[in-house]
């Protein structure tokens, strides 16, 4: 138990900061633009970002794959079949970071009026999300390194790389918005620089060869890379929740609500994801223990991954929302809105964010039945959360109890969602949680 309770901590620890440190760049970078830039900037990135989640869906569609493969064969010590599917990840992950690399420059103004931008918005979404765009190669190869380094026994270095880049992402903001006056698009520059910076602080693990991952030479497994799209299509199609979210949001909000609840809606999503580091911290610190006791067949050691890291997920996220009740205001206050939206901010705040609380479960859920090979399963749950469920209650929502009631349309979903992941996993675990695997 000791010994287990140790590895969990040494996984999901860093894991938790790391995604801690992504939130806290992503509070001061909306801090920056809205001081710097204006309220509508926010707006506008908050209209950019479903592109930025779909390239980052896209990209772990084969990263998340990829790692599940490779964890599930390093559990069994076979070490040269994880070097096989390590290498076909990272070149996979380059591939997809090109295809979007070129959507978001050549096609950014298709891509804008896509997204939903009306007249006020136009030109900051297409400035953020060209610029955003240069830097999709690093940005997709750093997510993916990242995932393999923590997978390689090096979650340490991982957080390390995303504090890196999360102090030069504050430093870049400053310089570019600031004294070099360049709006949405300096804001956009300087995370690719920081996300470019990150990656190479990563690739110092493979570098200097720490662990037992290499980039080896070896023949395209079609079979494989089949096998690698299957496993990460559950979290790919989990990760169009938040675009979906974002983009029906959007919609609603625009139309029944005006330009000052999208603002809103902006300034939310900064604050109240810090919420989101706790359960995807947890989820992705706990993949690789998933993945290695299911691999070596054993399911005591799952079982007791898998309670830790719901009680760590569940309480780790009530204490952020407690705590967003009593210093929400005076952070918020920080991105310089005025008196009308930061009081719509408070108001809306404490409804929205309840569906963070049920949000922690179904994403450890997803997590723990991809890495043990139960895909169609989380694929189930992860088509309701993306499609199915918040499509129907983002939208009947306002017409059955009004435009306010909007707010609360997300843990609503979220919470049906929860529901029903708990009963998928206890029917797929009906038999035991350790099946026969090919991985």
């Amino acid at each position: 138990m000791r010994s287990k309770r140790k590895l969990l901590f040494k996984y999901v620890t860093p894991s938790i900061l790391s995604m801690l440190s992504v939130m806290l760049f992503t509070i001061i970078d909306g801090i920056f633009v809205g001081r710097g830039v204006g309220t509508d900037a926010l707006g506008a990135v908050n209209i950019a970002f479903p592109f930025v989640m779909i390239f980052t869906a896209m990209v772990l569609l084969v990263t998340v794959g990829g790692l599940t493969i490779t964890a599930i064969r390093i559990g069994r010590d076979d070490w040269d079949g994880a070097n096989v599917s390590y290498v076909h990840t990272v070149i996979a992950s380059a591939v997809v970071s090109a295809v979007f690399c070129f959507l978001g420059t050549v096609t950014v103004k298709q891509v804008a009026a896509l997204l939903g931008s009306n007249a006020t918005f136009f030109d900051m979404v297409c400035d953020y999300t060209f610029w955003y765009a240069v830097f999709m190669i690093p940005c997709g190869l750093y997510s993916a390194f990242n995932g393999f380094c923590r997978n390689d026994g090096d979650p340490l270095l991982v957080t390390i790389s995303v504090v890196v880049s999360t102090t030069l992402n504050i430093f870049g903001d400053w310089l570019f918005v600031f004294p070099l006056h360049m709006g949405l698009k300096g804001a956009a520059i300087a995370t690719g620089i920081s996300q470019a910076a990150g990656l190479l602080v990563t690739l110092t693990h493979f570098v200097r060869k720490k662990g037992k991952l290499r980039f080896i030479r070896c023949r395209f497994d079609p079979a494989l890379m089949k096998k690698i799209i299957v496993r990460g299509l559950p979290e790919c199609v989990s990760q169009f929740a938040a675009p979906m979210e974002l983009i029906f949001y959007n919609i609603v909000l625009l139309r029944d609500l005006g330009d000052r609840a999208e603002n809103v809606f902006s300034v939310i999503g900064y604050v109240a994801a810090f919420a989101i580091a706790v359960f995807v911290g947890t989820a992705e610190g706990a993949q690789p223990l998933f993945g290695r006791s299911y691999g070596a067949k054993k399911e005591e050691d799952l079982k007791y991954y898998l309670r830790s890291s719901l009680i760590v997920s569940v309480v780790g996220s009530l204490i952020i929302y407690v705590a967003l009740l009593f210093v929400g205001r005076p952070i918020c206050s920080l991105y310089g809105l005025d008196e009308l939206t930061l009081e719509a901010t408070m108001e809306a705040m404490p409804k929205y964010s309840l569906g963070f609380l049920v949000q922690s479960v179904t994403v450890v859920l997803c997590s723990y039945l991809y890495s043990t090979t139960r895909t169609g399963q989380a694929l189930m749950i992860s088509i309701l959360r993306s499609f199915v469920l918040n499509t129907i209650v983002i939208f009947a929502m306002p017409v059955l109890f009004g435009p306010e009631s909007i707010w609360y349309a997300f843990p609503v979903f979220e919470g049906i969602a929860a529901v029903i992941a708990i009963i998928i996993t206890l029917y797929a675990d009906r038999n035991g949680a350790i099946q026969g695997d090919n991985e």
